[in-house]
C-alpha cells in the first residue's frame, strides 16, 4: 500500500507498521522524525502505540519528498518548512485583505 493508498482508505488511523511499509522506510526512521519535527505528533493508544491520522500522513509525505527525494538535510528539511510557512501566512493574510477590499468596494458600488 501506498501513502497514496492509505490516503484514499476510510481508515481513520494507521500503525507506524503500515505507514513505514508505505513509505518504504524503517519504523524506527519514521519515529526519528517525529522526535525532530515538532509538528509531527500522531495520537497514541493507551498502551502508547502511534496511530497515525491522514493529516500525520500527508505531513510525512512533506518529510519524506524533502528528504529522500529532494536530498535536503534535517535541517534544511525545517527551514524550507519553516519558509513555506511563512509564505503560506502572507498569501493567507493578503487574501483576507483582498477578500474585505472586494467586500467594500461592492458596498461602495451599490451606494452609487
Amino acid at each position: 500500500m501506498t501513502e497514496n493508498a492509505l490516503l484514499k482508505s476510510e481508515k481513520l488511523y494507521f500503525s507506524i507498521s503500515e505507514i513505514a511499509e508505505s513509505f518504504g522506510v524503517s519504523t524506527s526512521l519514521i519515529r526519528y522524525w517525529e522526535t525532530e519535527f515538532s509538528f509531527l505528533k500522531p495520537h497514541k493508544n493507551s498502551k502508547g502505540d502511534r496511530r497515525f491520522t491522514k493529516q500525520n500522513i500527508e505531513q510525512l509525505q512533506l518529510i519524506y519528498n524533502l528528504v529522500k527525494v529532494r536530498g535536503f538535510t534535517l535541517e534544511g528539511a525545517k527551514n524550507e518548512l519553516k519558509e513555506n510557512r511563512k509564505k503560506l501566512e502572507i498569501i493567507n493574510n493578503l487574501h483576507k485583505k483582498l477578500g474585505q477590499l472586494k467586500i467594500d468596494l461592492e458596498n461602495l458600488k451599490a451606494e452609487l
